[in-house]
């Protein structure tokens, strides 16, 4: 890590890089904007990161862009480390029940390959 970064973000698989590459040059945009006040500031605002209530250790990566909502899931490796996995837009109230699972399960595939090795 650099200079003033206090955490390092990581990618498992391709899961948020083909979300990432799904969506528009302004979305893009706020994303990194949002990774970079993620590694770089102590207290991350709830408005841009908040752990998933009833999950094990997910949390959200909160991202607007005009009226239009979107959501990364993660997760913590090590305790500075942050693991990025899947993506999606955000088109009702509640976070939709699939997107938390497929989470769940890609946090588990992430720590059953880091045993294996």
């Amino acid at each position: 890590m650099g200079d003033g970064y206090i955490r390092e973000i990581l990618y498992y698989k391709k899961y948020y890089l083909d979300f990432f590459q799904s969506v528009s040059p302004d979305v893009q945009k706020k994303l990194n904007w949002t990774l970079q006040l993620l590694a770089t500031i102590d207290r991350v605002p709830k408005k841009y990161f908040e752990h998933i209530t009833n999950s094990t250790g997910i949390f959200e990566i909160r991202v607007e862009v005009g009226s239009d909502i979107y959501r990364v899931f993660s997760f913590f490796d090590k305790g500075s480390l942050i693991i990025l996995i899947n993506g999606f837009q955000k088109k009702t109230q509640k976070t939709p029940k699939n997107e938390i699972e497929l989470a769940e399960k890609l946090k588990k595939q992430y720590f059953d390959e880091k045993a294996k090795k």
